[in-house]
């Protein structure tokens, strides 16, 4: 999974730091941390960091996994669409 964290609208309450610790931290009082392509084994911590955020600055793009899973419906011919394009 991808994640983008708008630093701009970060305002520094830690509540990602405080429930996914793995991922994000807070360096300072202001200055946040993370880490962009964190684990699916903190899917879930992080879904509740970006829940928790007040001003929704932590944004997930699953997109790109879930288009290239071999599970998902049009998957495998995405993946391999893309692989013939270049």
């Amino acid at each position: 999974m991808r994640l983008v964290v708008d630093l701009n609208r970060c305002q520094g309450y830690a509540q990602c730091a405080f429930l996914a610790p793995d991922v994000f931290a807070m360096h300072g009082d202001e200055g946040l941390l993370y880490d962009p392509q964190a684990q699916d084994a903190h899917r879930e911590r992080v879904a509740q960091a970006v829940a928790a955020c007040p001003v929704q600055a932590i944004l997930v793009d699953e997109l790109d996994m879930a288009a290239t899973a071999p599970g998902a419906p049009g998957g495998a011919a995405r993946a391999a669409g893309e692989a013939s394009d270049g």
